[in-house]
């Protein structure tokens, strides 16, 4: 007889049942803090390379590093971080994680060059780690299973109000003040956290809990560092045949395979590799981490679209990404509805490609577009990315035991973080080289000295064309088209993944899953060996 997905007596203590939405509301403010802080960065990230001082100077290699130093810490730390929640308890880990996150927001402020804010930018990374997947694993722990999938819904919502308020936020820090002050916004978000934090939210832990992993921790960050460090080389070059290039990548692929066999291998895991045999669990992880991989890169670019060929300010900037986000906020807790009607394969099949879909209309973009078009393609990145989100965390969260929510809440956000940095490694590195390509012809007017700085990123060649006074306005024409050619080809390179991730969903996700099913495959999931 199949054991039945909703125990017939709540398991959810009467007093913490009773506050359940108050202490969701905290833990989406702690989430907001994180996902807040990144959306806010693709608004200010021309702001920071400006030369001082406006800016930081920061080319577009360490752009992408100052992103992906926070995302690569972040990701390599999550199920450490994890771990030590279901052992010590998630609330005093979750205070932790936003104590550090505050301290490196603070510090991140008052960056004197790009590599100081790379380096605090890793520090919020570090805190971030034990924020994100206690979360989800308080909240596993606070509502009873039927209920489950709702919470999931609006949490994902609270990531779509994020995703909104930042940029908006942003545009207003940099119209007003200095660009730290995008990173100094956390600092009273996150005491407001703490506080709420204390007073509501229960403590819970994993009666159970797993060994820590040190040396899987370690060759994770190492192979995946190594990896980005060697594609973001390669777009810098513009030659991923250069010998250090591909020594690198070589190197960080060859550290994950050693770390994959060391974890397979492992009594006690960082990753326990037997969840992904589990074809379902495998799909919903693939979706996220290829959603993100064409998204990620996809923002990344349209700031400097926005802002450097069409010449809007960060706050009109802000402003235009406004339906990315509303579709999140607005879709994102219905989403559910569609699952009900049409079931998790078909509903996220259909997120997937219309991803692909607007991913490719980036490449009709030119600088005389009516904008009206882009507040459209956002919107409907918007509205697929909701209806991809919501099912594969519910698939992925039910797919394991209530004491493994914290495992199963880094697994997740550990393949969207990884996903996300690759996409601004591979894709921007993609905009670099073509860039590069596009407008190296060009630059014979600019003394040697300088040619090979001005041709990575369409704000390098700006930024010194505006040094050249009226010899450098014949520059600005053939960067904006150079630019426009580089990323009409990287929104392509974005759809092809998008389309990679609709076929992995459609193949593998499940239909319509009954209760007793979705019991069995997580006993399945459990006791595979």
């Amino acid at each position: 007889m199949t054991t039945p997905a909703v125990p017939d007596s709540p398991r959810i203590p009467e007093a913490v049942h009773r506050r359940r939405w108050a202490i969701l509301s905290v833990l989406m403010l702690s989430l907001l803090i994180v996902v807040l802080d990144n959306s806010i960065l693709n608004v200010a990230i021309k702001t920071i390379s400006t030369p001082a001082p406006t800016g930081l100077g920061a080319t577009q290699s360490e752009l992408e590093w100052a992103i992906n130093s926070y995302t690569l810490v972040f990701a390599g730390l999550l199920f450490t971080a994890g771990l030590l929640g279901d052992r010590l308890g998630r609330k005093k880990v979750l205070l932790g994680g936003l104590v550090l996150f505050g301290i490196g927001s603070a510090l991140a402020a008052w960056s004197g060059s790009p590599t100081e804010l790379i380096t605090f930018r890793a520090v919020m990374g570090f805190g971030a780690a034990f924020v994100m997947p206690a979360t989800l694993a308080v909240l596993m722990n606070v509502f009873e299973r039927e209920e489950q999938p709702k919470a999931i819904g609006i949490w994902a919502g609270g990531v779509g109000l994020a995703i909104a308020i930042g940029p908006i936020t942003g545009g207003v820090l940099l119209d007003h003040f200095w660009w730290g002050s995008v990173f100094l916004i956390n600092v009273p978000i996150v005491l407001l956290a703490v506080v709420l934090m204390v007073w509501l939210v229960p403590d819970s832990r994993d009666p159970k809990p797993g060994r820590i992993d040190p040396v899987g921790v370690v060759l994770s960050v190492v192979g995946l560092v190594l990896l980005v460090y060697g594609i973001i080389k390669g777009g810098q070059l513009a030659d991923f045949t250069d010998p250090q290039v591909l020594a690198t990548i070589g190197a960080g692929l060859a550290v994950l395979v050693g770390f994959v066999v060391f974890e397979a291998r492992s009594d006690h895991p960082s990753i326990d590799v037997r969840y992904f045999k589990n074809k379902v669990f495998s799909a919903a992880i693939a979706a996220i981490a290829l959603v993100f991989f064409a998204l990620m890169g996809v923002t990344f670019f349209s700031v400097f679209y926005t802002q450097s060929v069409r010449g809007y300010s960060p706050l009109q900037t802000g402003l235009l990404m406004l339906p990315l986000a509303a579709a999140q906020l607005i879709f994102a807790p219905r989403a559910r509805l569609m699952v009900d009607r049409f079931g998790n394969r078909a509903t996220t099949t259909a997120g997937m490609l219309i991803i692909a879909a607007m991913l490719a209309a980036f490449a009709t973009l030119e600088a005389d577009t009516p904008i009206w078009i882009l507040e459209v393609i956002f919107f409907l990145m918007g509205t697929g990315m909701a209806h991809i989100m919501t099912p594969t965390s519910v698939v992925i969260m039910q797919a394991l035991p209530r004491e493994k929510a914290g495992s199963a809440s880094a697994l997740s956000n550990t393949f969207r973080q990884v996903g996300g940095a690759l996409g601004i490694a591979v894709l921007g590195s993609v905009l670099s080289a073509a860039y590069r390509t596009g407008i190296e012809d060009k630059l014979g007017v600019l003394p040697a000295d300088v040619r090979h700085t001005a041709g990575e990123s369409i704000e390098a060649t700006l930024g010194v064309a505006a040094k050249l006074g009226p010899q450098g306005q014949s520059l600005i024409a053939p960067a904006h088209d150079a630019f426009l050619h580089a990323m009409h080809l990287t929104a392509l390179c974005g759809a092809g993944v998008a389309v990679i991730g609709a076929v992995v969903v459609g193949l593998f996700l499940p239909g319509r899953m009954t209760a007793p099913q979705e019991s069995k495959d997580e006993a399945e999931l459990v006791s595979a060996e």
